[in-house]
């Protein structure tokens, strides 16, 4: 199932080229008070709201998916962790262009170790990445997004996957630059989530997916690879991650990029493709 958020906080089931708005269901997750929990309510409560979804959709009023305003699939992350340098050919190229790396140290991941991009970053696929800072480089990074369905602590790389709520397209956009990761790819933004979640069930494998990443409606996408290329498997990052961290419904997991990174500048388009998830375009500004 394709489930994603749209205009006003709605909630859609994605069939072709139409929306089935199923938002009345919401009704069904339980009420929240301060404290607010740190999951995403939504997510947690994904496997129970399924039957009421399906229920929904034989009468559920449709919209063409060209009209709506598609939002990050995921509306409360707890936290966004990423794994850099995960797949070897870009760390091959990290490690022979200084401009990706300012002259810092490059380090295989399994020295470099996850790192965690600002929540505030989020966004959706119909908002445009806003530049901040125009004179310097600023790259987007295609990644397979594993969102995590319930709580996972110490989780063994054999269990990792029936943790996982589903999976969608994120663009990790980074500033070149001497600061600390977290810095450079946190400005709001700066994490781009969609078009929308697919369940787990629609993709048994994710270490086999094709995907590619397009500047400007060009024929030559300017990355292209497979997951099976990951340095670490789906799997092996989620238990990396719990060793160190308690998972909530709803924390996502950006998996690593690929060779190929490029700047971006106002005024681009960017398509993002990825097998059995679908596709995105996502505007390119300079802030206000």
């Amino acid at each position: 199932m394709k489930i994603c958020r749209f205009d006003d906080n709605k909630l859609g089931v994605v069939l072709d080229n139409e929306v089935a708005d199923v938002t009345a269901v919401l009704e069904g997750l339980p009420a929240v008070r301060y404290p607010l929990p740190s999951h995403d309510p939504l997510i947690a409560n994904l496997d129970r709201l399924r039957p009421q979804i399906d229920a929904a959709l034989p009468k559920a009023k449709r919209v063409a998916l060209s009209s709506v305003k598609l939002l990050s699939p995921v509306a409360n992350p707890g936290k966004l962790l990423a794994a850099p340098v995960n797949y070897l050919k870009h760390l091959q190229e990290a490690m022979n262009d200084p401009s990706l790396h300012h002259n810092s140290s490059i380090a295989h991941i399994q020295k470099a170790g996850l790192f965690l991009k600002a929540t505030s970053s989020l966004i959706g696929p119909h908002d445009p990445i806003r530049i901040i800072q125009p004179d310097r480089r600023t790259d987007p990074e295609i990644e397979l997004a594993v969102v995590i369905g319930r709580r996972a602590k110490n989780v063994k790389a054999s269990d990792a996957l029936g943790f996982v709520a589903g999976y969608c397209i994120g663009l990790d956009v980074t500033i070149r630059g001497p600061e600390d990761r977290s810095m450079r790819k946190s400005p709001d933004t700066y994490a781009v989530l969609g078009p929308w979640l697919v369940t787990a069930d629609e993709i048994r494998d994710p270490g086999a997916l094709s995907f590619a990443l397009t500047f400007n409606a060009e024929t030559t996408p300017r990355q292209s690879s497979n997951t099976s290329n990951l340095i670490l498997s789906v799997p092996a990052l989620i238990e990396w991650a719990t060793s160190f961290y308690t998972l909530h419904p709803g924390d996502v997991l950006l998996t690593g990029t690929p060779e190929g990174v490029s700047q971006i500048k106002s005024g681009d388009t960017l398509e993002a493709r990825f097998e059995r998830i679908g596709s995105m375009r996502v505007a390119v500004t300079a802030e206000q």
